[in-house]
């Protein structure tokens, strides 16, 4: 991300209600968060190179690994899914999407945990086709 992208970025962020934001690009990570009226805590990070195609985050909102809290995660590491299944959720204004399987694929690695905020097109899932 450039410094111009970064600054926009924190621009809105301050703009928003929001109280957290996670921002993945490339790989940089970006993540903003605020307690209450408490200015902004940013921290800047390189994440580490990984390989293989990941899933991203359609939309903005918390990050469910399971379809109600008493459930187990929908997949685990490790797990063939088919294209179009269900891997998790997303809720955003009280709205929850589904987020699904671009392919058949097994699941290499879960980025993210449960219950985090993710931004537009954070990474969450690492998997290889099957």
């Amino acid at each position: 991300m450039t410094n111009s992208e970064i600054f926009e970025l924190m621009d809105r962020f301050e703009k928003s209600g929001i109280l957290t934001m996670r921002v993945c690009v490339g790989g940089d990570e970006l993540e903003l968060s605020r307690a209450g009226s408490a200015p902004a805590a940013i921290a800047v990070s390189a994440s580490e190179t990984q390989e293989g195609p990941v899933i991203h985050a359609p939309l903005v909102g918390t990050f469910y690994a399971a379809s109600a809290p008493d459930q187990p995660p929908l997949v685990h590491p490790g797990d063939r899914v088919s294209k179009g299944q269900t891997v998790c959720l997303i809720e955003a204004m009280k709205m929850m999407s589904e987020v699904t399987a671009p392919c058949d694929c097994v699941i290499e690695e879960v980025l993210v945990q449960n219950g985090d905020l993710l931004g537009f097109a954070a990474p969450i899932f690492r998997y290889r086709e099957a």
